[in-house]
């Protein structure tokens, strides 16, 4: 097969040919195998024939486009970029939180149903699509239907939102890291506060503890409403600033330069987690954390509760409908098999998050024993106090020692004390120090990562080697998925408007920067939490059910398959077939639905800090808070509407004189000035430039190509009245000129 347009250019004599243009579109037929190679995309027709592109054509330009388009280094380059991408902070700090919350080890089970029911499938079609086309969400969803060509905006767009909050997470993890260079660790306890007199505790630690109070109090000294902002948070000002310049220098040469910071930035939280997770099995109360998580409450598994959260967890897991699974396969050559890389990274991060779940659940049960010894040195105290006044001493074991009382002797005093002082056991205020209650304590997100593992390792040997080491990996982690998120916004506008790359990705990082502000207010920790709720739940859900309609019922689940089996050599399972078209639209209907009834029943709130009870309080989002979360979401889904609007409008496509417009690759395209109807079109030459027959050229260049498909005859009809003619000229004479949109 010819590599270019110019092979065939070379194969025909330009100065032999002598027919004339009725001649010419009468042998069309004949003509058409010879000049297969020549590109015209038609962009305004007939509904029925919006996605009839030139199949002779197509496999030219894919080559053509192949030469030009920036590639992947290696196979590891782009399955690290992947997996990167798809392995972020939620693998840390939320699969952990669902399997304590969701029964333990009985939550693996739907999650791994879901991961084969829906993550795979939408995963293997991201994967697909973004190969097969070659092209960010825009140009994809142009493709496949231009009437739903507002997905991949709307991917843009979510992208946008969660990357302002995405990178302030990055630069929090960026502030404790400079601050892990010290002995000892600077939330190891409380600071001491003096006046003229004496010297204290400071109240607001006391009452909670020294890490919560470091991470509310020093590094976001946060104020008590979302609606008293506070002023800039200069430390973390600095640091949001430094994790933006990290982004986009490594982002600034597209996949060349951010498909090397992959080989750290994917594999060095492994290296982390299997060091913390060889530490940890060292520590005591190590196994009874392990134990805890793998202790499976079948019992919960029959509620819905579990699997809507096992497939919200799946969904964002995967990274889809971010438009970052598409850009990076994107780059990838037309017969790589993209499904071997589907399950592959989903399998891995799959085994990521119960490799960080068994980290976790290990340090934390270190946490729970350290805590339940301090609990029992206080309680124990309490009891001192009350021999011999509210508890007989006969009641106390004689085996006892005061002074080294372990958990299991304590448990013993209790019971026998709650026994006998039955009525009056509650009067005495004491704990039951359990280490189990200490484990079922729920921590997720900034919480697990700012205060419970911090907490952790003040107990470690060597704490400040293993803060530095942890709060690494998570600058890492968030730096893998933030390279995916900005390749998902940048690719897609390079592909469609063809504006430089290096200034695009600057002037994304500044304006994200300047808007990300807000999260570095006093207030801003809510701001997060608000964008996090809000910006990307529901708008990615209706994206990526979008996006399977429109490959599975638009497209054509037999065409894509005919599709896939070109690119890969063979046919993919049969499985796939029915998950794309009935399956998982109609579970993403009830995730959607099931998403939407929860935001109903639990009205808008969030965790502020109170300072004078030392404790986080639930409260409402005043009137603005509420419109700011109503237009993240609408704001989100607006493209998608409105562009099927203004598709089905014909606004997009329409010129300035009300024509249609036409796309076109190396070759020019000659335009009917005029409508009429064909019974006036006496001379086909006509159809050049609009101009009479005696001023149409003639002989035609040799290198002629009709469009394909159901059109035929002399011209082609657009809007039922208006024709359009076109040659290709000899290509060494035209410079290229870019490809809009089908």
């Amino acid at each position: 097969m010819p590599k270019n347009s110019k092979t065939v250019k070379r194969e025909i004599d330009d100065d032999e040919v002598t027919e004339s243009v009725k001649d010419l579109l009468s042998n069309e037929d004949n003509c058409e195998d010879s000049f297969k190679k020549s590109s015209l995309m038609v962009g305004d027709v007939p509904q029925n024939k919006e996605r009839d592109v030139e199949e002779g054509s197509e496999e030219e330009e894919e080559e053509e486009e192949e030469e030009e388009r920036p590639a992947w280094s290696s196979k590891l380059q782009y399955i690290l970029a992947q997996v990167g991408f798809s392995v972020g902070l939620g693998n840390v700090w939320r699969f952990p939180y669902l399997c304590q919350k969701n029964g333990g080890g009985a939550y693996l089970v739907p999650y791994l149903i879901l991961l084969v029911v829906i993550g795979i499938p939408l995963f293997f079609l991201e994967l697909a699509v973004g190969q097969r086309i070659r092209r960010g969400s825009i140009g994809v969803w142009n493709y496949i239907s231009p009437r739903l060509g507002g997905i991949g905006f709307a991917s843009c767009l979510v992208c946008f939102f969660v990357a302002l909050y995405y990178n302030v997470i990055i630069s929090w993890s960026l502030f404790y890291f400079s601050q892990s260079f010290q002995q000892p660790l600077p939330w190891h306890e409380c600071p001491l506060v003096k006046n003229k007199t004496n010297t204290y505790v400071e109240p607001e630690c006391e009452k909670s503890s020294a890490t919560t109070y470091y991470w509310y109090r020093v590094a976001l000294d946060i104020s008590d409403s979302i609606s008293d902002g506070g002023g800039l948070n200069w430390k973390m000002t600095l640091c949001l600033l430094a994790a933006w310049t990290m982004v986009c220098l490594a982002m600034m040469k597209g996949i060349q330069s951010s498909g090397k910071v992959m080989y750290f930035s994917s594999l060095f939280p492994y290296v982390v987690l299997i060091c913390f997770l060889a530490r940890a099995f060292l520590l005591k109360g190590s196994v009874d954390g392990i134990i805890h998580m793998f202790t499976p409450k079948l019992e919960i598994m029959l509620e819905p509760k579990v699997w809507r959260e096992a497939a919200t967890q799946v969904f964002f897991a995967l990274g889809l409908g971010f438009g970052g699974v598409i850009a990076f396969s994107s780059y990838n050559k037309r017969d790589n098999n993209c499904h071997f890389d589907a399950v592959l990274v989903s399998f891995i991060n799959f085994f990521t998050s119960v490799l960080a779940t068994l980290v976790v659940f290990a340090v934390l049960g270190f946490k729970a024993n350290i805590m339940n010894v301090k609990c029992v040195e206080m309680n124990t105290k309490k009891i001192v106090g009350f021999l011999g006044k509210e508890i007989n001493p006969s009641l106390i074991p004689h085996h006892i020692n005061f002074s080294n009382v372990s958990p299991e002797d304590y448990q013993q005093m209790t019971n026998i004390i709650r026994g006998v002082m039955e009525n009056d056991y509650p009067r005495l205020g004491l704990d039951s120090c359990d280490i189990k209650e200490e484990l079922n304590k729920a921590v997720q997100g900034t919480g697990l990562a700012f205060i419970a593992f911090t907490e952790a390792m003040t107990h470690f040997p060597a704490s400040p080697f293993w803060s530095v080491m942890f709060f690494l990996m998570l600058v890492n982690l968030g730096l893998g998925s933030m390279f995916g998120t900005i390749q998902g916004i940048l690719t897609p506008i390079v592909d469609t408007f063809k504006v430089r790359k290096e200034y695009l990705t600057v002037g994304c990082c500044v304006l994200a920067f300047f808007i990300g502000l807000i999260f570095v207010q006093r207030s801003g920790n809510y701001f997060v939490a608000m964008f996090d709720d809000y910006s990307a739940t529901l708008p990615l859900l209706i994206v990526v059910l979008l996006e399977n309609i429109a490959v599975a019922w638009v497209y054509g689940t037999d065409k894509f398959f005919e599709d896939l089996k070109d690119m890969l050599g063979f046919t993919p399972y049969r499985y796939y077939y029915y998950m794309w078209k009935f399956i998982t639209p109609v579970l993403l209907l009830g995730l959607l639905a099931a998403s939407i009834i929860q935001l109903g029943l639990s009205p808008p709130s969030y965790s502020a800090w109170n300072q004078q009870l030392a404790q986080e309080q639930s409260l409402s989002y005043p009137p603005w808070g509420l419109a700011v979360c109503i237009s993240l979401v609408v704001t989100a889904i607006l493209p998608v509407p409105v562009v099927f609007i203004l598709r089905c409008l014909n606004i997009i496509d329409e010129n300035a004189g009300g024509l249609s417009t036409v796309s076109y690759k190396k070759g020019r395209i000659i335009k009917d000035t005029a409508c009429r109807n064909r019974e006036d079109d006496e001379d086909d030459a006509s159809l050049l430039n609009a101009k009479t027959p005696s001023e149409a050229p003639s002989p035609m260049p040799a290198n002629y190509r009709k469009q394909s498909g159901p059109a035929s005859g002399a011209d082609v009809m657009l809007n039922g009245s208006c024709s359009t003619g076109y040659v290709m000229p000899n290509i060494t004479d035209i410079p290229d000129m870019p490809e809009s949109d089908l």
